[in-house]
């Protein structure tokens, strides 16, 4: 059933209007709730395809499932029409505004009937894409605050890598943290890159959430076997940057294994054709970052190396 959790008359003849599915299954009620959503970004588009694939499966099937589903697929649909990261005109990121303000403007005020929307839920998962500069293995990522109870969830998704960040790195006006502090395990999944969508990284997450429903004992039907994910913490991450200017080309291709002094790519002078930069890996591990937009500006992450050996 589609909801309207959200909605303003803007002042050019528009509407800002924030819906959701709500999908309850015909199987035993387990009073179970679990919430996906995406589309903060406008230039994500990978949960786009996600939420599509997983909304019809859950109601053409609904006997198998038990509970609700409910399906963000937009949370900032002016940035996504308009193919911006950002909620357009304003220059402003809507993950950086959450819990919101019951009393606030009109994008605060959005924030806040979000978060009060989605609290409640077992489980949130908020799916990102990278941006269009980085493409990323699927992984999620996680606050190490919370990593005791998040990290058994993260692992029935199907993911290549959980990544525990210092809670130092964690922003506390993003949607994952405003739910965590209320109580809403929620797990932040990031993959493909930028205004594209990566079919196999999709379809990936979509049995992984099917997992996850499983797991909960929300979900009774087929169910594939999931990938057993790296764990990583911050000191496991190598991070990869242009020393300078110039256009960079990959040698290495993503997410595969690395040793130290493996040849990732190069930084040339398009003027000239000089190799400004030999990118290598530092240590040995597997590329899951790779930079993905050709024009580097000094100091640019070009990729990440996860380190040690990992299988595929």
């Amino acid at each position: 059933m589609i909801q309207n959790i959200f909605s303003r008359e803007l002042g050019i003849g528009e509407n800002l209007l924030i819906r959701k599915n709500s999908i309850t299954g015909t199987g035993p009620d387990t009073g179970k709730r679990v919430s996906i959503v995406t589309g903060i970004h406008g230039d994500e588009l990978e949960g786009q395809y996600v939420c599509a694939v997983l909304a019809g499966m859950l109601e053409r099937e609904s006997d198998c499932l038990s509970g609700t589903v409910d399906i963000y697929p937009a949370l900032n649909p002016l940035g996504i029409d308009s193919m911006t990261r950002g909620i357009p005109t304003f220059d402003l990121d809507m993950n950086r505004i959450f819990p919101g303000s019951a009393d606030g403007g009109i994008f605060e005020t959005a924030a806040w009937e979000i978060v009060q929307d989605i609290t409640g839920s077992d489980v949130c998962v908020d799916i990102h894409s990278s941006n269009t500069y980085l493409t990323e293995i699927p992984q999620v990522r996680i606050n190490i605050d919370t990593a005791e109870r998040l990290v058994p969830l993260a692992s029935l998704l199907n993911m290549d890598l959980i990544w525990v960040h210092n809670a130092a790195t964690v922003l506390e006006s993003t949607l994952a943290y405003s739910l965590n502090s209320r109580g809403t395990d929620t797990l932040v999944v990031e993959m493909g890159v930028g205004l594209r969508i990566t079919r196999g990284y999709c379809d990936q997450l979509i049995s992984g959430l099917i997992s996850l429903l499983h797991g909960l004992s929300m979900w009774t039907g087929p169910v594939l076997e999931v990938r057993r994910p790296a764990v990583a913490r911050d000191r496991e991450v190598a991070f990869l940057n242009a020393e300078v200017s110039g256009i960079f080309a990959a040698e290495a291709a993503h997410w595969t294994e690395l040793k130290k002094g493996s040849l990732i790519g190069r930084v040339y002078d398009p003027a000239d054709g000089r190799i400004l930069q030999e990118v290598t890996a530092p240590e040995a591990g597997r590329l899951f970052t790779l930079r993905e937009y050709p024009v580097a500006t000094e100091g640019a992450l070009l990729g990440r190396i996860l380190k040690g050996e990992h299988n595929a």
